[in-house]
């Protein structure tokens, strides 16, 4: 039982396993290295930029903040160099959880997929409802107010770790719901469609960064980045090269998105060619953008004063030249949360489907739509529980549980790189990582240092999320499985 476990399917069977549905219908392959790119850009810059920056500068880092993006990029580019190797070879749907699979077997590769609900499905419902504070805030400004009933999550974190029912009234949040419901469907109805939809708002949001970077060079006043790195203030991770790390495990997630785009290799024209040169491009556009922004965000004003949710607005608001640019800055991240939810639904529908294809999840969440060649119904699934969840939750319980699914499916891919390049040297590689043993292990290294920060109560989270998994496979997965079922046979 021990052996079937941990059984391993080889790179044939997990292509041909993902060839098409029962009903024969297949994943059609139409996303150019462009389209790919634009993915990756509009599953990395959201909250990341228009919000962690002001608190990163503000609490850990001051003006070295663009050490710590450049840091974090670092970790985050040993990781996507890993992605990249595993894409060009495994051009499949199933991201962390096939290259897991091929390499570490049934059992961690069902952890695996299971934590990467976390990140997606959590990641949009997370979002959602940085998107509806946004909104209600850009509504306010021309004088519509919803009723805080209908704009609220009804549940509150109460203490860290735990929830309770809020007492304001709220009963749900009802444009962090609608916006999950729009997105889906526009998910739904196409990979094509929604691909061009995320590079029109990701043309908009990059347009906007870029034009604060370029208006905000000309009002940098040079003595707001003196000291560059602030003295530190006995407090461990508060300044000091102390606070630049800490700050790069805050702004590391920050990057999250790139390994979305793995989850779409199977809908790439040239996968061999195009997921590499998409992970590894995106992730350089954003560090730049991130670098640039930091850069002058920091210029602009003191960093003591941006511990607030919108620190680009804040900065524009210091000068009354600016303040026209307050409206495109916040229809900038709004447009940036939306292209994060979108990449997200997209990529959870895409393990929903793998995971089925492998008799880990009813073949329900595999049925791929006749008209659309998308899969449908792991899209529905996704968008019904996403939104439920945004509805009804906070954000700070959220976000908390995003982080640690991520890092592990980073974990787990860095390892496998080695894994396999012992196992199966013999595979095509289109895209080898340059210095495995180095790369890899550092990847591995930077990822599980960040895992160790977080909060006690996100591993908390973690062990009873990894719970209820295992009742799942236990009671389904372990039954159903494909490969233990083939497995199994010559003993029987």
């Amino acid at each position: 039982m021990i052996s079937q476990l941990f059984a391993t399917k080889t790179v044939a069977e997990i292509e041909s396993a993902e060839a098409s549905d029962a009903a024969g219908h297949s994943l059609k392959r139409t996303l150019s290295a462009t389209a790919l790119t634009m993915l990756g850009i509009g599953g990395i810059i959201g909250t990341g930029i228009f919000v962690l920056t002001g608190v990163a500068a503000a609490q850990y880092a001051g003006p070295a903040l663009v050490l710590s993006f450049i840091i974090a990029a670092i970790g985050c580019a040993f990781a996507g160099l890993c992605y990249a190797e595993f894409a060009a070879m495994i051009p499949v749907s199933g991201s962390a959880y096939s290259y897991t699979y091929a390499t570490l077997g049934e059992a961690v590769a069902w952890f695996i997929g299971w934590n990467l609900v976390l990140e997606y499905l959590f990641a949009v419902a997370t979002v959602s409802v940085g998107w509806s504070g946004y909104v209600l805030r850009l509504l306010g400004e021309f004088g519509v107010h919803l009723p805080y009933a209908l704009s609220h999550a009804p549940f509150m974190q109460a203490t860290p770790g735990s929830f309770s029912v809020a007492t304001s009234g709220a009963i749900l949040n009802v444009p962090a719901v609608l916006i999950v419901a729009a997105l889906a469907t526009v998910c739904y109805i196409g990979i094509k469609q929604s691909s061009e939809f995320n590079t029109v708002i990701v043309t908009l949001k990059v347009a906007v960064v870029v034009l604060f970077i370029v208006l905000g060079m000309g009002f940098i006043q040079h003595a707001n980045w003196h000291p560059f790195i602030p003295a530190p203030t006995g407090q461990p991770g508060q300044f000091g090269w102390s606070g630049v790390f800490t700050a790069s495990g805050v702004i590391f997630f920050a990057y999250i998105g790139f390994d979305a785009i793995s989850t779409t290799a199977q809908e790439a024209k040239n996968p061999q060619r195009d997921m590499p040169i998409a992970i590894l491009s995106s992730l350089i556009i954003c560090t730049l953008l991130y670098v640039a922004v930091s850069a002058v965000l920091t210029g602009m004003v003191s960093y003591k004063k941006l511990n607030v949710a919108a620190p680009l607005a804040l900065a524009l608001d210091a000068y009354p030249q600016l303040h026209w640019f307050s409206l495109p800055i916040d229809l900038g991240a709004i447009f940036g949360m939306t292209s994060v939810m979108l990449v997200m639904t997209i990529a959870q529908a895409r393990i929903f489907y793998s995971m089925a294809q492998d008799g880990l999840l009813p073949p329900v969440f595999g049925r791929i739509h006749a008209k659309f060649s998308t899969p449908s119904t792991g899209t529905v699934i996704t968008g019904v529980c996403a939104a439920a969840i945004g509805g009804l939750f906070p954000v700070d319980l959220l976000g908390e549980l995003v982080s640690i699914g991520t890092l592990m499916a980073f974990i787990t891919v860095c390892i496998g790189v080695l894994v396999l390049r012992y196992t199966r040297p013999d595979l095509e590689r289109p895209f080898r990582v340059p210095a495995p043993w180095v790369t890899c292990l550092l990847g591995a290294g930077v990822c599980g240092f960040m895992v160790y920060k977080l909060p006690g109560s996100t591993w908390v989270r973690l062990v009873v999320w990894t719970v209820i998994g295992a009742v799942v496979y236990a009671f389904y997965g372990y039954h159903h499985s494909k490969l233990r079922r083939r497995v199994a046979e010559p003993a029987g």
